[in-house]
């Protein structure tokens, strides 16, 4: 029995190898790095809640040498200035086109989709995740995209899914435990 089936649930073989080979992991944000709530403010401000398990997951695999991108249909300072904080470079915003920054990102990285996991939680993310070597789905994702994922996270979006992906990857990698870092 591998250590991830033991922190999370059952994976198999299939799943394992594929995270094993993954050199690229793409995240939607609402829904997946937060709980998909956006909250408003009185005069305007936008607030959004990340889990500091999901930051220190991010800069593990950074650490192990796995490059990290975002990839979201809306536009935010408070998702810059997170994504900025965990070493994310990679950062598209306001993309309503997602296999565009997608296939930029291949190019740019010099990638096979193969080597690629994506991350998200409704239907916008799909056109990207049916061409990645890894199709993730939190918990809590819409139905259609549950079904058609490759794997579900055991956690929800915003409550640690992301920690979860990143676990698996380091685990399918021997590089579980190497990183001593903090969350920012």
């Amino acid at each position: 029995m591998s250590l991830f089936n033991q922190l999370y649930q059952t994976v198999s073989d299939e799943v394992l190898q594929s995270a094993s080979r993954i050199r690229l992991l793409i995240c939607d944000i609402d829904g997946v790095f937060s709980d998909g709530r956006i909250y408003l403010g009185n005069n305007g401000e936008e607030l959004k809640a990340f889990h500091t398990r999901d930051g220190y997951g991010i800069k593990a695999i950074r650490q192990a040498g796995i490059e990290v991108a975002v990839i979201t249909g809306r536009r935010s300072a408070i998702v810059q200035k997170r994504m900025t904080a965990l070493t994310v470079s990679h950062i598209y915003q306001g993309q309503e086109n997602k296999v565009a920054a997608f296939n930029e990102l291949l190019v740019k990285l010099q990638l096979n989709a193969k080597d690629v996991a994506y991350i998200g939680d409704d239907l916008a993310d799909w056109a990207v995740m049916q061409h990645c070597g890894l199709a993730v789905a939190v918990k809590d994702a819409h139905p259609y995209l549950v079904r058609q994922a490759g794997y579900i996270t055991s956690l929800p979006g915003g409550y640690g899914a992301v920690r979860e992906l990143c676990d698996l990857l380091l685990i399918s990698q021997q590089q579980f435990g190497l990183f001593d870092g903090s969350s920012t």
